[in-house]
């Protein structure tokens, strides 16, 4: 038995390997797949309209089906169907075909796709024109385009004013005339169904081409005087201008500058050769349109500038202020001269061609000028006139009037004298006044002999033209004084006489009626003279000590004489005596009330006081800041935040100004009257029965307070459950009740002083719930049993409050975990028990919920995959393929199954078996499989790897050896063919045992057991062990196992394989 299955092996080998090496087998071939064309001219239509499709496939004995979007097409929508061509209503989806030949039972795929779009609503025309101008001009061409933005194959119709013309075409063009005024419209149609509505109406307007017309402010003008020449049309700013100048057209290198559009034409520096007439006309920019000439204009250039001539009323070369005075510019040529007026080189504005002055005055001093100009952008000017000189001096004359002595006060018996002088021109004649009363000298001199009291008073004198009798003003008044010789009057520029050290200290001497004096001082009769602390003035008529000391204690006196004259006076001064204390003062500061800290409103009162001397004017400093007050006290009502800080003073002397030292320093600071700042010590304030609770009241920036509490406006009062502190500043609950809801707030006051908090408090409302809180707990998913590897999450709520802690306890042991979630990523069976949790909250009495409802969860392992080879072991010398199955062990679902191959997704559809082949496995590659499913579990463990060789190789190998075992059995059959013919028979007692040379069917049956090493080598036994389940099911590598083919694909080539089996004698090949 064993030998015919070798047998078998090479005879299957053999006519493998024949096949491969040439013979072919009878080809088999697809069914055709259709060509689908749409046969219309255009793919997106409008409702109602007709499509026509073409189904190709090149053989008539085809039945044709029709699909739209996947499904077959109704028969309601088909306007007519003749074999492979299809009229229909148009229906928007994607169009396709099928081919069936009825008589084999061969049915094509489906052919290529056609989309179809099918508008709801008819398009709209639009209607546009080129160019876009309004109006236009007869002689152009106007483009109107009439467009539908939808689709194809449209065909229009015109309008003009609501009449058809006889046009189709998708764009009209007209030549304009006169005729062609009016309001165009139109629309589009396409076969006999569709029509748009007619567009929107264009509007065009034709016009006659305009002249133009010729332009300038003056058409005579000097050598480089600039001139513009102006060209415009009518009804429009698009037009460009070709100037021509006696009939030939002006280059630009003819004139200076043309316009941008050449509506002006600029000459800036005119000559002889710029004569002549001039003529425009326009044309329309970028459009056909050209106008007629303009009307000629004749430009003339003189031949030389012209000159201008200034000329004065009055030829006077000095005036004074009163009289008046004309000037006068002229040009005797051409027109349009505007007149610029100049003085001392610089213009002014006066108008026309006459300046007149009728009261000059010293401001209209100077040399006068003209000049003419004209234009706009660029003035032409002539040259200036000459030069006429206007001299005014100043105002009315004033005589000036001087004295010797140049004093105001005299004395008796002294010589003064006075003189009058008149500085400009000359012919004066002077007169004389002294207290308004003429005196009767005429001379430039008043002299006074032996001064005395009479000759006191006010002297003035004028002057006045001897033949124009023009008189000057009167001068300046001398006064004079005539006075007896005074006694010298001694003064303390200080109201006092008693100084500290370091004190300044000021004496002053003078004579009555005069400052002309200078001084002597004495002190205890003694002449004193000026040293490091005492100095004079210039006169000494003040002496000065800058730093008083025990050594300028004494009786001061002093005696004068005249400076420039020789008077003396004739006795002392009286005497003043000068006391010198031994230190500097320091003011006392203090204050009402007598605290650091004040409160706005309250009022505040310091007194700064000196105790020695007199005159002190008191200064008051403000954190090193002066106040304004200069008063001993200082006093703030309504303190107010600004008013915080160091408060100092000091006292100055009213007039010597010296400084005490600063007193101590007050400071003070001063708040608003603080709002109590009510705070809870939770940071919840709902609360349940049996919680404690804390709330404190506290005023910024201060602890000597005391407080109230109220609880919905009514005083609390302490009982077992409420308690205060010290100060009131904690009210705590001990047990939260019912009775403790409402708001709490408070106030306070200070102790010390009558100071209440101004308001409440903002209030706190505490809140307590009737029982304790309930906790719920969730878990996600929601599955009874769960599978190793699945991800669970647990979420703990409390529905009230806020401020919990959780805790997590599996089978009443607490866990590590904190929060509200609890998530296992992948559970183990160990995670399998009972899940609750709780909250609690607080720190120093600690608040805990009851535990929430227990979650049972259940943890199972996750199944096994596993793979089989299903390739018989004969049939590796067929085929050069293994078929590979995966299938979930110990699992009644129903499974469906990916593969990997060397840890990497294979990409195809999932299927329990999986075909290697040389082509996908050029080397050796390990795969593993995993089932799926739509229930749960969702997916399986991976299975074990399985590892294969290359088939194509160990066929090769086998196929040797193969044919080395047939020789060799074929040589041993001859031997024994050749024994039996020629070897002697022995007798039956004399002959051995033979052995049996083939073996019996019992016999091979015992053999089927025992493993086969080519078995081994093709199956890869060593590298691929069968698990457990193989062992106890039957070996696998049993030549009766089959090659199982579930797919469609699998199944055709079956039937082929077959087919192919019945014409060829059962041999194939698959390359």
């Amino acid at each position: 038995m064993w030998l015919v299955k070798v047998l078998s092996v090479i005879y299957f080998t053999a006519c493998a390997a024949q096949t491969s090496d040439g013979y072919t087998s009878t080809p088999i071939y697809d069914p055709p797949k259709p060509s689908l064309k749409l046969l219309s001219s255009w793919s997106d239509v409008f409702e109602n309209e007709t499509v026509v499709f073409h189904c190709d496939v090149h053989s008539p004995d085809w039945t044709v089906s029709w699909f739209v979007d996947g499904e077959k097409l109704e028969t309601d929508l088909i306007l007519k169907a003749d074999g492979a061509y299809i009229n229909i209503t148009a229906y928007e989806g994607e169009y396709a075909c099928r081919a069936d030949l009825t008589s084999r039972g061969v049915r094509s795929g489906l052919s290529n796709t056609v989309s179809i779009t099918v508008y709801d609503n008819a398009p709209t025309a639009m209607l546009t024109k080129f160019p876009h101008f309004n109006p236009m001009y007869v002689g152009e061409t106007v483009n109107l385009i009439c467009k539908v933005y939808l689709s194809s194959g449209w065909k229009y119709q015109w309008y003009k004013n609501g009449i058809e013309l006889q046009t189709t075409k998708e764009t009209n063009s007209i030549h304009l005339s006169f005729s062609d005024r009016g309001t165009y419209q139109c629309k589009a149609f396409r076969g006999e169904t569709i029509t748009t509505d007619i567009s929107e109406g264009i509007k065009q307007d034709v016009l006659e081409i305009p002249v133009p017309t010729l332009n300038s402010t003056w058409s005579d003008v000097f050598p480089s005087e600039s001139v513009e020449l102006g060209c415009a049309m009518d009804g429009g700013a698009d037009w460009v201008y070709t100037w021509y100048k006696h009939g030939h057209e002006v280059q630009a290198d003819d004139v200076d500058s043309l316009g941008s559009n050449g509506a002006t034409l600029s000459i800036r520096s005119a000559s002889a050769k710029h004569k002549g007439e001039y003529t425009c006309k326009g044309k329309l920019n970028n459009r056909p349109v050209s106008s007629n000439f303009s009307p000629g204009l004749t430009l003339s250039v003189y031949d030389e500038k012209p000159s201008v001539t200034l000329t004065k009323d009055r030829e006077y070369n000095v005036m004074f202020p009163g009289e008046s005075v004309s000037f006068h510019c002229h040009i005797g040529v051409s027109s349009g001269w505007k007149y610029k007026w100049f003085k001392d080189g610089v213009p002014f504005n006066a108008p026309g061609n006459t300046y007149s002055l009728n009261t000059v005055g010293t401001a209209n001093s100077g040399s006068y000028s003209c000049q003419a100009e004209r234009g706009v952008d660029k003035l032409f000017f002539n040259s200036s006139s000459q030069a006429i000189r206007l001299e005014v001096k100043g105002s009315q004359p004033k005589p000036l009037l001087t004295q010797v002595p140049d004093v105001v006060k005299v004395y008796t018996g002294e010589f003064v004298s006075f003189k009058c002088k008149v500085e400009l021109s000359s012919g004066w004649r002077y007169q004389w006044y002294k207290d308004g009363n003429h005196l009767p000298s005429n001379s430039d001199i008043l002299t006074i002999d032996g001064a005395k009291p009479v000759n006191g008073g006010t002297y003035k004198c004028s002057a006045t033209r001897d033949i124009t009798m023009y008189n000057t003003s009167h001068s300046d008044g001398r006064t004079i004084q005539v006075s007896e010789i005074p006694v010298p009057s001694l003064k303390s520029a200080q109201p006092w006489l008693d100084v500290f050290p370091g004190e300044s200290v000021k004496l002053s001497c003078g004579m009555a009626g005069g400052a002309d004096w200078t001084f002597s001082w004495f002190k205890d009769k003694q002449l004193v003279q000026a040293d490091s602390t005492t100095s004079f003035d210039s006169d000494a008529a003040t002496l000065s000590i800058s730093s008083a000391s025990a050594s300028h204690r004494g009786q001061y006196s002093c005696s004068g004489k005249l400076k420039s004259r020789p008077v003396v006076s004739s006795t002392f001064s009286h005497g003043l005596t000068l006391s010198v204390y031994g230190s500097q003062p320091k003011p006392l500061l203090t204050q009402v009330p007598d605290v650091v800290k004040v409160y706005t409103g309250e009022s505040v009162s310091f007194k700064c006081k000196v105790e020695l001397s007199s005159g002190w004017r008191y200064q008051w400093y403000k954190d090193g800041n002066h106040l304004l007050s200069n008063s001993d006290s200082l006093t703030i009502n309504g303190t107010k935040p600004l008013n915080a800080g160091t408060y100092k003073c000091s006292a100055t002397r009213d007039i010597t100004m010296y400084n005490t030292s600063h007193s101590d320093g007050r400071t003070i600071q001063v708040s608003e009257i603080p709002v109590p700042s009510l705070k809870s010590a939770q940071p919840w304030l709902d609360v349940f029965p049996g919680e404690s609770v804390k709330l404190s009241c506290g005023m910024a920036g201060g602890a000597d307070w005391t407080f109230s509490w109220f609880k919905d406006k009514q005083l609390v009062q302490a009982d077992s459950t409420t308690s205060f502190d010290s100060d009131a500043a904690t009210l705590s609950i001990s047990s939260a009740s019912a009775s403790h809801r409402g708001q709490y707030s408070c106030s306070g006051k200070l102790k010390s002083r009558p100071v209440v908090s101004s308001t409440f408090s903002h209030g706190l409302t505490l809140s307590v719930y009737d029982t304790k809180p309930r906790v719920t707990l969730m878990q996600n998913p929601i599955h009874n049993v769960m599978h190793t590897e699945d991800s669970v999450s647990f979420s703990c709520h409390i529905n009230v409050s806020s401020g919990w802690k959780y805790l997590w306890l599996k089978d009443g042991k607490l866990l590590p975990e904190s929060g509200n979630n609890h998530t296992i990523k992948s559970v183990e069976t160990k995670t399998t028990g009972s899940y609750q949790c709780k909250t609690q909250r607080g720190s120093d009495a600690v608040f805990s919920s009851d535990p929430s409802p227990v979650v049972k969860l259940d943890v199972k392992e996750r199944p096994q995959a596993g793979i089989a080879l299903l390739t018989g072991w004969s049939e590796v010398f067929s085929t050069d393929s293994l078929v590979l199955r995966c299938e979930v062990h110990e699992s009644p679902d129903m499974w469906n199954y990916t593969w990997f191959k060397a840890g990497q997704h294979i990409d195809l559809p999932p299927s329990e078996k999986h075909i290697v082949t040389p082509l996908n496995n050029p080397e050796q590659s390990e795969y593993t499989c995993r089932g799926i499913s739509t229930g749960r579990p969702s997916y399986s463990r991976n299975s074990d790897s399985f590892q294969t060789k290359n088939l194509l190789l160990k066929r090769r190998v086998l196929l040797s050896i193969s044919g080395c075992i047939f020789f060799g059995i074929i040589a041993v059959f001859l031997g024994c063919i050749f024994l039996r013919v020629f070897r002697k028979p022995a007798d039956d007692k004399d002959k051995p045992g033979e052995a049996e040379l083939f073996l019996t069917m019992s016999q091979l049956r015992k053999l089927d057991d025992t493993t086969c090493p080519m078995v081994q080598y093709i199956t890869d036994a060593e590298l691929n062990a069968p698990p457990k389940e193989a062992d106890e099911n039957g070996t696998i590598c049993s030549e009766t196992t089959q090659l199982p083919i579930t797919s469609q694909d699998e199944q055709v080539v079956e039937s082929e394989i077959e087919d192919v089996t019945e014409k060829n004698g059962g041999l194939i090949s698959f390359k």
